[in-house]
């Protein structure tokens, strides 16, 4: 016997089985239900009346299932307002070992990098955006789009990219993508299997493991504190490579900015060779110590493809970036996008564009510019106090690289006593190409957690680090 509630509010179909009674049946059917969670906690249960009628059951039938579920724990009777699902302990039972001393995934401090506060999010002023772009939005946008992404979306951009990191962006050639990942993977994808990207050692692990996934090999391309060394590029005993992927404004992790004289570098090398830079400007706008430095793309946009999301601006959950690639990259990226997913969703696109339009991109950046120089600051006033510990990559970003001393203690005891204040921190060991005896450090990010519990944070980050000087 199978039966469900669509009148009740409450669309779940249920299995009956006929061999059990129809008491034992509903129990069963329902217990099932709330343990693999096709009942999530306090959903509300239709009243008996209502369940009854809809399953072809008498009410008494309904209200004794209800009253063994409740007293097993499963549901919760509240007078007046019905019954609703009980929120079970969460089971622990084949949960994976993280090891002694290694944080858990949701620790009460998160001091990792690359995280923003979205805690900050303008939703007001979000809604205001997204209830005019769909006030205004023709039909079409509910349907299958342009590879390339909303055209009102590429528009809002171009603007904006110019004007603020010089960018040379006409809309045309603008592809909007979920997020870096989908940017970097669909250059890996054009560039073919036969090509090879240099990545910045130390740098981001994922972003390699991207790369590799769509073809390309992946050769490291040492990392100093001036940024990524592209003086070896072309150089002899340096590996052939077709591209390279770096961080110019604020290098992951160590901090630096690439300077004029490697940037002259990067782009002779890029324009000698036919080859191609992929700059990721992942938080070009957040610079504390003067304007943020203008893009690479715009001194050599046939060489370079820009990469920008708006994952650490407005959020990582809106899977929003886009690339301004060389023109002749153009049409193998939309082919491969069409092919990946078609395109991106497009409410999001129109409710960013407008957001960009009517400049509340521009307000919420520099807010957001401000809040977290004051979350820097206090951060820097803590480490520096700190002897021994050097701290890196403050002008720019949302994360600080601190440097151990050669004596210790190691990065792995910092991460462990961390982990023993409730703090997750990141650890510099992480980020090399391979292992062996590489610096110290630890990563330490300033966008989380939000800014009642930030200061408390601090504190367990401070008694950690005592514990490991005592």
């Amino acid at each position: 016997m199978s039966g469900s509630w669509p009148t009740s509010g409450v669309d779940l179909h249920l299995e009956l089985d006929p061999a059990t009674g129809r008491r034992a049946g509903l129990e069963q059917a329902l217990r099932a239900a709330i343990q693999t969670g096709r009942l999530a906690p306090q959903a509300r249960l239709p009243a008996t009346r209502r369940l009854a009628a809809d399953l072809g059951l008498s009410r008494g039938t309904v209200k004794a299932a209800y009253d063994q579920l409740t007293a097993e724990g499963y549901l919760t009777a509240r007078q007046g307002s019905g019954t609703v699902v009980a929120r079970l302990p969460q089971s622990t039972a084949g949960a994976p070992d993280r090891g002694p001393g290694r944080p858990s995934v949701q620790p009460r401090y998160d001091l990792r990098p690359g995280r923003p506060d979205v805690s900050a999010f303008p939703t007001a002023a979000w809604l205001r955006s997204a209830r005019r772009a769909l006030g205004s939005a023709a039909a079409d946008a509910y349907s299958y789009g342009d590879p390339r992404g909303r055209i009102e979306l590429r528009t809002a951009l171009a603007e904006y990219l110019g004007r603020t990191r010089g960018v040379v962006a006409p809309p045309e050639l603008i592809v909007i993508t979920n997020g870096y990942v989908q940017a970097l993977a669909l250059l890996g994808r054009v560039l073919g299997e036969t090509a090879s990207i240099a990545t910045e050692d130390p740098g981001v692990a994922f972003h390699r493991d991207v790369i590799r996934r769509q073809g390309p090999a992946v050769v490291a391309l040492p990392v100093d504190h001036r940024g990524a060394r592209t003086d070896l590029l072309g150089a002899p005993g340096f590996p052939h490579v077709d591209a390279v992927e770096l961080t110019p404004a604020h290098q992951y992790p160590t901090g630096g900015t690439l300077g004029p004289e490697r940037r002259r570098v990067l782009v002779d090398w890029a324009r000698s060779n036919g080859r191609l830079v992929i700059e990721n400007d992942y938080d070009g706008e957040f610079r504390y110590d003067r304007q943020p430095i203008g893009a690479i793309q715009g001194t050599a946009p046939d060489h370079v493809a820009y990469v920008g999301t708006a994952s650490k601006t407005l959020g990582p959950a809106l899977r929003l970036g886009w690339i301004v690639p060389p023109r002749h990259l153009l049409e193998p990226l939309v082919e491969a996008k069409r092919h990946i997913d078609h395109h991106t969703e497009s409410i999001g696109q129109l409710t960013l564009a407008d957001f960009i339009a009517r400049h509340a991109y521009d307000r919420h950046v520099r807010a957001c510019r401000l809040r977290y120089k004051r979350r820097r600051d206090l951060l820097l006033a803590r480490l520096r106090s700190r002897p021994g510990l050097s701290v890196h990559g403050v002008a720019a970003g949302l994360h600080v690289l601190v440097s151990l001393p050669a004596d210790g203690p190691a990065e792995q005891d910092v991460v462990d006593a961390a982990a023993a204040q409730d703090v997750a921190v990141g650890r510099l060991g992480d980020r090399w190409h391979t292992p062996g005896d590489h610096p110290q450090g630890i990563i330490v990010g300033f966008g989380t957690p939000n800014e009642h519990v930030y200061p408390a944070a601090l504190d367990a980050l401070t008694r950690a680090l005592d514990a490991c000087s005592a």
